[in-house]
């Protein structure tokens, strides 16, 4: 099938009788109350659920083998391929699938705040909520957009299409595969919507470092002042929490792109982990879940419509999306200068790296490289509790190139623009997973207000004799001891164990990158 094909095909779909185009929020959200697919909240936010899979499936995403990409694509478990034969024939079938639909729906919009790197999407949908979520996490066309929309990339998301492996060449009945050519991201058999925002987001993984830029998979902020901070993370660290500081201007929760002129956001949207959310503790992401919000998963009373984020019962990973505009304290269009600060984050289940600690380049790179974890319950089908992982770049399964590409970009870029780098441990503390417990929010939040402030550029530090980690002795609004993780242990000779058995984890991992020079190796990685 052509890319000529393809197009005539798209134009078919989106010219039928059924087609709902670029409907307004109101008119999505009476959509998905009519068509029974969510009900709403007290607050007016949409509650779904995402049935059998409440969490992304990677184990089912492919790219297609093209001749263009078939070189350039860093294949493996991650970036699994898929013949064009088999994409060719799935992709009609779906079409045709939702050809029969009694109402199909079309969102036109953008990924990347930056106007001179904005990619321009379409999402075609069998839902009007995975709709409404597309509206609410990409970036809108506003009136000073021009009134032809040329889209470069297409979503097809029919979430009760089932693939059959033995004829589709699917490894089950889900699938989320791109077609780097053609320009389709082809998705079936699962109703996660997160699988259309991170699907974007590896297509700007592939896309943007032919144009020099970094794209980071990182939430961002800015000072009064103008002062940038990243945080790098997996779900579940904190990116979102961390970077909704009611002190900073939000530039965005989750993707980034670093260019010649600095940041810039790729969404238009967040979409935040809402277990055991209260006002209290994220009253920025509390209060931003209001009418046209999306709530996937949350349990909600039925006599009073409120959500009760404490219910884990369908899952861990509750989530919800909204328009950044829906936060209060947001920088507006979202772009902004160089990084002055960079925060990497890491849930650490053994319970023994620091809450915070200063890197050099080199440990910034190693651990950059590493992207080191404990994967949260929820966050994958068959996650149940915290697993080690270690993934680079703190985002491998969005990378389509290889991965000492994109951190060469960043050495080069905190070389540049002499970027402060932090490595802070949002994950326990006092021991293991299940003997210690989560490191206090408010802890955090103190250690990292006190890096961004500069606070932390000539504190006192002492060094981690195992990690070799700069851990800043002194810390406003930190007790001295919650700084060493030893010291919060009772057990010091299980602290010391668990330790190396960690350090050995991280030294195993890092044997699979044989290029990087021998200073980070060296430098940045544990002293034993």
């Amino acid at each position: 099938m052509s890319s000529v094909n393809v197009q005539i095909e798209l134009h078919e779909l989106l010219n039928g009788s059924n087609a709902q185009v670029q409907l307004s929020v109101s008119q999505l959200v009476e959509k998905v109350i009519k068509r029974g697919e969510g009900k709403l909240t007290s607050t007016g936010a949409v509650s779904v659920s995402t049935g059998k899979y409440t969490g992304r499936s990677p184990k089912d995403k492919f790219i297609v083998k093209e001749a263009s990409t078939a070189d350039k694509i860093d294949w493996g478990t991650v970036n699994q391929p898929i013949s064009q034969q088999h994409f060719d024939n799935l992709y009609t079938k779906v079409l045709e699938y939702l050809k029969e639909k009694e109402e199909i729906f079309v969102f036109k919009g953008f990924a990347g705040a930056d106007h001179s790197h904005r990619l321009p999407i379409q999402v075609i949908n069998e839902y009007a909520w995975h709709n409404l979520f597309a509206h609410q996490l990409f970036i809108r066309p506003t009136g000073i957009d021009s009134p032809k929309h040329d889209e470069q990339f297409t979503i097809v998301s029919a979430p009760t299409f089932k693939a059959n492996p033995d004829i589709d060449g699917t490894n089950s009945e889900t699938f989320i595969i791109v077609s780097f050519e053609k320009r389709v991201i082809l998705i079936g058999g699962t109703e996660y919507a997160g699988e259309m925002k991170k699907s974007i987001f590896s297509i700007m993984n592939y896309l943007l470092p032919e144009q020099d830029i970094l794209p980071m998979h990182c939430s961002a902020n800015v000072g009064e002042e103008g002062n940038v901070a990243l945080f790098f993370g997996l779900s579940g660290t904190g990116k979102t929490t961390l970077s909704a500081d009611p002190n900073r201007k939000l530039i965005g929760d989750d993707e980034h792109g670093w260019s010649d002129n600095g940041v810039f956001n790729i969404e238009g949207g967040c979409y935040a982990k809402c277990v055991n959310l209260s006002r209290e503790k994220e009253p920025q992401i509390f209060d931003a879940i209001t009418f046209g919000s999306v709530l996937e998963n949350v349990i909600i009373c039925e006599n009073t419509g409120l959500a009760n984020y404490n219910d884990v019962s369908l899952t861990e990973n509750t989530r919800a999306a909204y328009p950044i505009d829906a936060i209060d304290n947001i920088m507006l269009p979202s772009v902004a200068g160089h990084p002055n600060t960079i925060v990497f984050l890491t849930a650490d289940a053994f319970g023994v790296l620091p809450p915070i600690s200063k890197l050099s380049k080199e440990q910034a790179m190693y651990h950059f490289l590493s992207g080191y974890t404990s994967k949260l319950a929820g966050t994958e089908r068959g996650v149940t509790s915290p697993e080690v992982t270690f993934s680079t770049c703190f985002g491998s399964p969005f990378l389509p190139l290889n991965a000492s590409r994109y951190a060469e970009m960043l050495g080069e870029k905190i070389e540049k623009h002499n970027s402060n780098v932090f490595l802070v441990n949002t994950g326990w503390t006092g021991g293991e997973y299940g003997i210690g417990h989560r490191m206090n929010l408010s802890y955090t939040r103190a250690m990292v207000r006190a890096a961004l402030n500069g606070e932390l550029d000539n504190v006192e530090t002492g060094k981690d004799d195992i990690f070799g980690l700069e851990i800043p002795l002194k810390v406003p609004g930190v007790p001295d001891d919650v700084l060493i993780p030893e010291k919060t242990w009772t057990d010091k000779e299980a602290y010391k164990a668990k330790a190396l058995d960690l350090a050995s984890k991280f030294n195993e991992n890092f044997k699979k990158f044989t290029s990087v020079s021998e200073d980070i190796v060296k430098l940045g990685g544990p002293l034993v």
